[in-house]
């Protein structure tokens, strides 16, 4: 049934990839902070651009707001700084924020695919120049990765699995070994923390969230962190770990995930770890335990 249900999430957003035929807001920069991002204990909600230059409409739509720093009617500061939403239709909705607040756009308008809607710049609560992209459905009340709906940067690094913890209910935590150490651990029921990290050619090593991180227990996989929406529910982001989980559990474990629960019982197993970034390219590790 998961698997059912992850193949027709990927095939709905492929189909809608082709119907939005999105691209990148722009081809250039570095990309620093990506979607699902662990942003000391919360996600980052979109994609954050260090490049200067002009800022592109991801599609064509219509222009819904746009908030300039300089009004003074509101008293209260903006953290996105100068920011622009934009409706595509079908509930979608860009908003590209934190950019020169000189470069904004007169009148609310309907634009075209690729024209320009600002220059990056720094506004809010940014401490680079460059500017912030982000996807919203208000059909469904979530926030989407983009790489969901545009076609990812090439890249061919697959991420990088930094650790693996187990945690127990009395707070003690072991961190995992992989082969030839057999880890030791006492039967029971243990949280399982991931830490990912991956990079692409064009990006350096500036450290980017992976797009979807698995556990799996002698083959059978028992808990799945998928970075693709976050939903909002009663005013609370919700990610899907196993089931729709509050993004402060899931991203408690700064700078690592939880990933889900798991009952350990006598005798030697092997834990796999996998982990894909938004190109899909997989990397796994394995861990030997003995369990008394």
């Amino acid at each position: 049934m998961k698997r059912k249900r992850l193949f027709l999430t990927m095939l709905f957003f492929a189909l809608s990839a082709g119907a939005y035929g999105m691209d990148w807001p722009t081809q250039e920069g570095l990309m620093s902070r990506n979607f699902g991002w662990n942003d000391h204990g919360k996600p980052v909600l979109g994609v954050y651009f260090e490049v200067e230059g002009p800022i592109r409409s991801a599609d064509a739509g219509e222009v819904l707001f746009y908030n300039d720093p300089a009004n003074t009617a509101s008293r209260f500061p903006s953290p996105l700084g100068a920011w622009v939403a934009m409706d595509h239709g079908d509930g979608l909705v860009s908003i590209y924020s934190r950019f020169d607040e000189k470069e904004l756009p007169e009148t609310l308008s309907l634009v075209e695919k690729d024209t320009v809607i600002a220059s990056s710049g720094k506004s809010g609560w940014s401490d680079t120049g460059g500017f912030h992209f982000s996807l919203f459905d208000r059909r469904e009340r979530r926030w989407v990765n983009p790489s969901l709906i545009i076609t990812p940067f090439l890249d061919t690094r697959p991420p990088t699995i930094l650790s693996a913890t187990l945690g127990s209910g009395n707070n003690s935590n072991i961190t995992l070994t992989p082969p030839p150490t057999r880890n030791t651990i006492s039967q029971g029921r243990y949280t399982v923390f991931v830490e990912v990290s991956d990079t692409r050619e064009e990006n350096g090593d500036l450290p980017l969230a992976p797009f979807r991180i698995t556990c799996s227990l002698n083959g059978v996989e028992l808990g799945r962190l998928y970075l693709e929406t976050f939903f909002v529910r009663d005013g609370i982001a919700m990610a899907y770990r196993n089931s729709l989980a509050p993004v402060r559990q899931v991203y408690a474990p700064y700078p690592a995930f939880e990933i889900g629960d798991i009952a350990f019982t006598r005798g030697r197993v092997i834990l796999e770890i996998l982990a894909l970034d938004n190109a899909q390219n997989p990397r796994n590790t394995i861990y030997w335990l003995e369990v008394d």
